[in-house]
């Protein structure tokens, strides 16, 4: 007898996880509808060059922006 089956709790699935399994299993497409959607919003390729240039081209922020610092004082 191995070390691991000594120490192997019994299976659990939490709700959460009987929840997904169930609602993916009534709606199939749902996974599809989700890399679809993941796909329009973040699975973009970044142009390198663009995003130096737009690095440059950033001023330095003060450290407190919502206060009006004179020169004078």
């Amino acid at each position: 007898m191995s070390l691991a089956r000594i120490f192997q709790r019994p299976h659990y699935q939490s709700d959460a996880t009987d929840f997904i399994d169930e609602l993916k299993r009534a709606r199939p497409e749902l996974d599809l509808q989700q890399r679809e959607g993941r796909a329009l919003l973040w699975d973009k390729s970044v142009n390198r060059a663009l995003q130096d240039e737009f690095g440059a081209a950033r001023v330095p922020q003060k450290a407190y922006v919502y206060y009006a610092y004179s020169d004078s004082q």
